[in-house]
């Protein structure tokens, strides 16, 4: 496959990625799929190597790196193998504790990045709710204030890692939204430690990403101290805000590392694969199908490194990295069902692992946001189209 030509400082993050990643071969991934047992072994290398603080402050032990780096290393994790569940492992190190990196205090952050940067905490990410999904400012959780801190009652569905995490950020209500001048007011973010005593995890059974579990949250009465609140009362959406275009252009990065997995597979079965006397790959019509996946997975890369470098820059990037998710998670999507097609029967086979590909890649057109909601977001704000929703 052709090597991206990448500046030296990029290249010496990815080949330092990618010594760790390759520890983890096939096999590895297969049986994790297979047992659902999270891979603490991989989670555990990634933390010694240093890499869970690529993008934390140098001053709490990171990195101080920005999105382009962590793009570059995220799509390395998703392309040995490991598709997402290599690459949930670790992003939420990267995104969920911006607010964190954003707005909390020296004392918070002393108190809580290096621990994530060491791997010694796990965090989940509660912010979904049953009857909201990507309504974010209709979530129900409430925080009640009370003498100390906070207590929380509510639901988040959605939870990934909840089964392993002891920490959680928690996106609450703190004021009512009847009682609030704007939707998106009277929302605050907490940080704080996942006490099953008061949280009910219920683990979802599902399509893909089978080692990294996602949970249903029952919260009842959860008391969250005054110091482990992110920021202002109230202000948290707009908190939560700053990390979504981070979290976008890791997605999009990780679903076309996953492609690029599953088009190289596919290219070479097609080089290996004789039948009638001939090798499969000798035929137009396994040719042009791979070459076409190629074409819009690099062009998909291309958009992703743009938001990144402009996130980075602090310029405006909610186009880029809205449109970096929808076309590297198409991207990436398509180019595994052809490596399945490129196969044929083979590929619905484990042993091949694109079919394991394939549905790895497939929550990337679902999450974190819809292909239809970033349709309807470039309409709107790239195309000054009327608002449809």
């Amino acid at each position: 496959m052709k090597e991206r030509v990448e500046s030296d400082h990029l290249k010496a993050i990815r080949e330092g990625v990618r010594l760790v990643v390759t520890q983890f071969g096939d096999d590895y991934w297969l049986a994790r799929d297979n047992d659902g047992v999270f891979p603490h072994a991989f989670h555990r290398a990634m933390a010694e190597a240093g890499w869970l603080g690529i993008t934390m402050p140098k001053a709490f032990g990171g990195a101080g790196l920005g999105v382009t780096e962590a793009a570059v290393m995220m799509h390395e994790v998703a392309s040995h193998g490991g598709g997402m569940t290599a690459a949930s492992t670790v992003h939420i190190n990267l995104f969920g504790p911006h607010p964190i990196v954003v707005q909390g205090t020296s004392e918070q952050k002393a108190r809580w990045v290096p621990r994530l940067i060491a791997g010694e905490d796990q965090v989940c990410f509660g912010v979904t709710e049953p009857n909201t999904g990507l309504n974010t400012t209709q979530i129900k959780t409430f925080a009640d204030k009370v003498d100390g801190g906070y207590l929380v009652t509510g639901q988040k569905v959605w939870t990934s890692t909840a089964q392993v995490a002891n920490k959680i950020l928690l996106l609450t209500r703190t004021r009512k939204i009847e009682d609030s001048q704007r939707s998106t007011d009277g929302i605050t973010i907490f940080y704080t430690d996942l006490d099953r005593s008061k949280i009910d995890v219920h683990r979802i059974a599902k399509m893909g990403r089978s080692a990294v579990d996602s949970n249903a949250l029952f919260i009842d009465g959860l008391f969250v101290p005054d110091e482990d609140r992110i920021g202002e009362e109230e202000r948290g959406f707009a908190y939560l805000l700053h990390s979504l275009n981070p979290e976008r252009v890791l997605i999009a990065a990780e679903a076309i590392g996953i492609g690029q997995d599953a088009l190289r597979r596919a290219t070479q079965y097609a080089k290996d694969r004789i039948v009638f006397d001939r090798q499969i790959g000798l035929n137009q019509g396994v040719q042009h199908p791979l070459a076409e996946r190629w074409m819009y997975l690099e062009s998909a890369w291309l958009m992703t490194m743009k938001a990144a470098e402009l996130y980075d820059a602090d310029l405006p990037c909610g186009a880029e990295a809205n449109s970096a998710k929808f076309l590297g998670a198409r991207a990436g999507h398509d180019a595994c069902w052809q490596a399945i097609a490129t196969h044929g029967g083979f590929g619905y086979a484990k042993e091949y692992h694109v079919e394991r590909l394939y549905r790895e890649v497939a929550i990337t057109r679902l999450a974190p946001i819809t292909e239809q909601l970033i349709m309807s977001f470039v309409a709107e704000r790239v195309l000054g189209l009327p608002k449809s929703y």
